[in-house]
């Protein structure tokens, strides 16, 4: 498996530095969040974007993903939504990444949820396979768990739209690893992985440290002889008083790696 970060942790830090992070510390790829206060996002003109991607190439790391906001299951416009992530994808292809990230984001007690985003996605997937690119729909917010997200990754039955799985969120939804990995392997892009302390503080940790249940997680992604992206999501942008990610990028590598090699 691959090693990345997501920027979520370093926000609004310019791309050459995140680039030096993920170098100095053996990181394989990041994933961008895709928000305006960010140094990327899908506002960026032409000669940006293609300086964006040189700087990638030139420091041998990835662009894992676009984490975008886009919520495909909330209530309102399709075309708007649709069109959103059509941007988001405009700019993966544009720096070279595989994967957009959306979120499910429906209502409290909105019946037609499910039908929504499955229609919305199935619009934007013939989008997304002309751009060579894939929407995933992270387990989050309204469709925290693999089986929330598969009511809607169903439907859609496209292979250019598949599943980001966030461990924080399906765990805090009750649903076990080996759980969430049979509702999942069949869309799964990459997964995102962090720590916290309880379900009550979901302040970030550094990896090994809280309560997630990284290694059991790891253990059924080899189990099954997977070799996608693990992702470090530490959300300091939400939490001011977290410790500095870049203090903690060496460290977290290494739990990912003893947890590799233990799983293999």
């Amino acid at each position: 498996m691959k090693l990345a970060f997501s920027t979520l942790g370093v926000p609004g830090l310019p791309v050459p530095e995140v680039l030096a992070l993920a170098s100095a510390h053996g990181y394989h790829g990041v994933e961008l969040r895709a928000h305006p206060e960010e140094p990327v996002h899908p506002g960026l003109g032409p000669d940006e974007r293609a300086a964006t991607a040189d700087a990638f190439g030139a420091a041998g790391v990835e662009v894992l993903g676009i984490a975008g906001y886009a919520q495909v299951a909330a209530p309102g416009d399709d075309a708007a939504v649709v069109e959103e992530v059509r941007t988001l994808i405009d700019l993966a292809r544009d720096l070279g990444a595989p994967y957009v990230r959306v979120f499910p984001g429906a209502d409290v007690g909105q019946t037609d949820a499910d039908a929504v985003a499955a229609r919305r996605l199935g619009t934007a997937a013939e989008y997304a396979a002309d751009h060579g690119v894939r929407v995933l729909l992270e387990t989050h917010d309204s469709h925290r768990t693999g089986a929330d997200a598969i009511r809607i990754l169903g439907p859609v039955g496209h292979r250019q739209v598949g599943a980001l799985w966030d461990v924080m969120h399906t765990w805090l939804g009750g649903e076990q690893p080996q759980e969430t990995y049979a509702a999942l392997s069949p869309y799964l892009g990459y997964v995102q992985v962090k720590d916290i302390a309880s379900a009550q503080d979901t302040a970030p940790l550094t990896l090994g440290a809280g309560v997630l249940p990284l290694a059991e997680c790891v253990e059924v992604l080899s189990r099954h002889g997977w070799e996608g992206w693990l992702c470090w999501e530490y959300e300091k942008r939400w939490y001011a008083d977290a410790e500095p990610l870049a203090g903690l990028l060496g460290r977290g590598r290494e739990h990912l790696a003893r947890l590799l090699n233990d799983s293999a």
